[in-house]
């Protein structure tokens, strides 16, 4: 170890900068005294191989790496001769201990180790870190001389920063998908407003992708504590991260595909699980509907009009003096009653329930009585109970890293659920606190960690605050499932931290009305997707502020094709429901809910793929096309705001929404067809806005499975299910369906279907696959639609047999279009004509 190198700056400045700007006081009691040097990890003084990896000492240091698997590493580093608890909220307890083993390698100037996947070596000179591929690409190397440093309990560590290398991920924070060049701080912040600046804000997911030469790497940082990751704003030849105490504890994943990052991150941290599919539906909401009349009224309205809808939220204001888990029965009267008739009208209905418990040592009220007799609440350091005002007043806060605390929260929900709500909405969970500098509470106040897998003891708020709102979400979750053992939970929290996606959905928190906010959704949704959280979404048309009527009838445009489509807004802004700004607006915001409709099928397909891979539904271009560039670099930096709405469906909005200047659509390579009049496009094709229109494109090679319109999930479609088929190379899709809302797709009942497409001189075969699975389908026909056909009406086969009524129920057109039944595995054979 060595005290003598001069550092370029105080490690854990960020966080140290954020933490006095936002009131507190790190180390209020001590006297000054002079600022010690620096501990800087670079004196090597031993190593020893272990079977998965390497341990080497500097002095009482030691630097510890192992392989997880060939192709994850982790890293942890102790500095008085112990490595940290190998505890994590964030990385699963299978994952976290699984092991490869690997082979040594040593030699005069480094000690280190392979896998089948990736070399390590740490310099004997100055335990400098790299790691590579077996061929010798560099995928991490730590920056010259600078491995990591120590100041007091701050700890940040270096690592080189090619020219040619682009970040993504550490979930929605604000600015463009690539995080190259800015700065962030990991502290969960109730940043109401925010705008493109705004930093720290509600969530901390210290995970990112770094990308160079078309290979891909993750870094996961497991660190609660305040963390931050400057990717060369201080330094152009350097990134960095660190945090202001805990452990050093990361991992590396190795692609070098993007895809088997992300999937293998999904392994670490856990993936989402599958949604109900109500939850897909669209969504109704605004702080807040405050009557019974009014929620009963905004439900008519939907179903009198015609606009599918699924989900009405209520917000604190059905509450009874803004306490969680009471309602105000002069607003609402015959709240059961109402949950009955909204869901007999096919309305689910999630009420909001935040974290924060009435201080009410002499009211009626049951959450606090039975929290303070089980000794759920924080306390002060002096063993006191940390009180905070927030929205019903003075309020006390739940001990969630104490598991029996979670357990009681979560039985809370029993009455709500015995009364039919459908889901549950944590929000303010950074936790947020009105009357602080520090918008939450004191850094001293006290945790108690007792948790399978933690050794029991006292923890400050500083160490638990990121992982305050997920550890929320996870009593709910949990809770949920404790209440309903076989219904699928629906939680939506604001805060979270790496591996919330277990527990809950999230959104990217209080957004503004304006064309900015719509521009900034998509990266944040994007960045939130490569983190972990595949369901997300952004309040539609803002939350703060009334929408222009252009503003919300393009964002309803957009939010079709993203994961939660949940139309928000705050307290005394205007009205905005579909149907606010006359009729040409409600028909276009209608007729784009309307095709979200008939997507589900394909877009519960992707939230199944989801849960079983973490691949998120809104996917930047490269994690479809990481080679779509001549040198790999990401397509997206050269077509901002495109996204992928699946694996074959191209989004591609303005970059900038609000002007009317036209733009270029830029196509990855290969053949594409324009979504709404299935004209096929190469390359690249130039949009002129209009306010009724948003490109949408899908991939040559796909086939979509797409229903008829209903106007709730709870519908049963009636006719066909359609197969929109886009010939093209390595042609395929698939179905998944089950009943939406129960496990039991767990135990067999579900169903799902391959489909494949080969064309060739003689036109095109179409394979549908045999059914798996033991459940029912909805459909007893297909509708299957050929795209780019540009011959005339051909002679199709059905298992290789003339059909006459199959022939008959030709349309041949540019969409050459048939029906069939629906009767098992089926192959079509279609033969061009002369």
């Amino acid at each position: 170890m060595s005290h003598s190198v001069r550092v370029r700056t105080i490690p854990g400045i960020f966080c140290l900068a954020v933490l006095a700007i936002r009131g507190f006081a790190l180390d209020p009691t001590p006297p000054p005294r002079p600022t010690p040097s620096p501990l800087v990890l670079n004196v090597f003084s031993a190593a020893l191989a272990l079977p998965n990896g390497v341990q080497v000492t500097s002095g009482s240091a030691i630097l510890d790496v192992r392989a997880l698997r060939d192709d994850v590493l982790r890293i942890r580093i102790g500095v008085n001769g112990q490595l940290p608890e190998d505890a994590s909220w964030a990385v699963l307890a299978n994952s976290r201990q699984s092991s490869v083993s690997t082979t040594a390698e040593s030699d005069d100037d480094a000690v280190g180790f392979r896998t089948r996947s990736l070399r390590v070596k740490i310099a004997r000179r100055d335990l400098h870190l790299s790691v590579t591929d077996l061929d010798g690409n560099i995928l991490q190397e730590d920056a010259a001389g600078w491995p990591v440093t120590f100041h007091d309990r701050t700890f940040r560590l270096y690592k080189q920063m090619p020219a040619d290398e682009h970040y993504f991920g550490l979930g929605d924070k604000v600015g463009p998908l690539d995080r190259r060049g800015q700065s962030f701080v990991l502290w969960n912040t109730d940043a109401y407003e925010f705008q493109e600046s705004t930093d720290p804000i509600y969530k901390s997911i210290p995970f990112f992708l770094a990308e160079r030469a078309g290979r891909y790497v993750g870094v996961l940082l497991d660190n609660t504590w305040c963390s931050s990751f400057d990717f060369g704003k201080e330094s152009g030849e350097i990134y960095s991260f660190g945090a202001s105490g805990g452990p050093v504890d990361y991992y590396i994943v190795y692609g070098p595909d993007p895809k088997k990052v992300v999937k293998t991150y999904s392994w670490l941290t856990g993936a989402a699980p599958l949604p109900p599919l109500w939850s897909l539906g669209f969504q109704q909401s605004r702080y807040s509907y405050e009557t019974e009349d009014q929620l009963r009224g905004i439900a008519s309205k939907l179903r009198e009009l015609k606009i599918p809808a699924d989900v009405l939220y209520m917000d604190i204001d059905y509450q009874q003096q803004n306490r969680p888990f009471t309602v105000d029965s002069q607003k609402f009267p015959n709240f059961t009653g109402m949950v009955k008739d909204l869901r007999q009208e096919h309305f689910r209905l999630v009420t909001i329930t935040d974290l924060h418990i009435a201080y009410g040592p002499n009211i009626d009220y049951g959450p606090y009585q039975s929290g303070v007799a089980g000794d759920h609440f924080l306390k002060n350091p002096d063993g006191s109970l940390y009180v905070g005002t927030v929205w019903p007043g003075p309020s006390v806060f739940p001990d969630f890293t104490q598991k029996s605390s979670r357990g009681w929260w979560g039985r809370l929900y029993s009455k709500f659920v015995s009364e039919g709500v459908s889901g549950f909405w944590n929000d303010m969970n950074e936790p947020s606190v009105f009357l602080s500098p520090s918008k939450t509470m004191p850094i001293e106040t006290q945790h108690r960690i007792d948790e399978p897998g933690f050794a029991e003891r006292t923890a400050s708020h500083l160490e638990i605050h990121n992982v305050y709102g997920m550890e929320n979400s996870r009593a709910t979750y949990e809770g949920l499932l404790n209440l309903a053992p076989n219904s699928r939970p629906f939680v939506l929290t604001r805060a979270t931290y790496a591996g919330g996606q277990r527990y809950a959905a999230t959104w990217t928190g209080d957004n503004s009305s304006t064309w900015n906010h719509l521009r900034l959704s998509t990266p944040m949704l994007l960045n939130l997707g490569l983190s972990g959280f595949g369901m997300a979404g952004a309040d539609v048309g803002g939350f703060a502020g009334t929408p222009q009527p252009d503003l919300l009838t393009k964002w309803i445009e957009l939010a079709t094709f993203q994961p939660i489509d949940r139309d928000h807004t705050a307290k005394g802004t205007g009205a905005q429901e579909p149907w606010v700004h006359g009729p040409e607006h409600l028909a276009i915001r209608r007729r784009f809910i309307e095709e979200r409709y008939r997507l589900l099928p394909y877009l519960y397909t992707a939230a199944e793929e989801m849960s079983r891979t973490g691949l998120p539904i809104v996917r930047p271009l490269f994690l479809e096309f990481p080679s779509a560039t001549p040198d790999h670099h990401p397509l997206d930096l050269d077509a901002p705001n495109q996204f992928m709405f699946g694996a074959s469906l191209l989004v591609a909005p303005s970059r900038f929404p609000d002007e009317l200047d036209s733009y270029d659509v830029i196509l990855p390579p290969g053949d594409w067809y324009n979504y709404w009049t299935g004209s096929r496009v190469i390359g690249a094709e130039k949009i002129e806005p209009r306010l009724d229109m948003l490109p949408v494109y899908a991939r040559a090679g796909s086939i979509i499975p797409m229903q008829p319109l209903t106007q709730s999930t709870e519908e049963k479609p009636q006719g066909p299910l359609t197969l929109r088929v886009y010939p093209g190379p390595d042609c395929a899709g698939t179905l998944y369906q089950d009943d939406g809302t129960t496990l039991d797709y767990q135990r067999g009942e579900y169903l799902r279907l391959n489909f494949s497409c080969q064309s060739d001189p003689q036109g095109l075969r179409i394979h549908l696959g045999a059914p798996e699975g033991n459940y029912r389908a909805w459909w007893k026909s297909y509708e299957v639609q050929i795209f780019g056909w540009s011959s005339g009406k051909p002679k199709v086969l059905l298992n290789g047999k003339a059909d006459s009524a199959l022939s008959s129920s030709l349309n041949v057109g540019q969409v050459l279009t048939l029906s069939l039944p629906a009767s098992g595995e089926t192959e079509l054979q279609i033969i061009s004509t002369p």
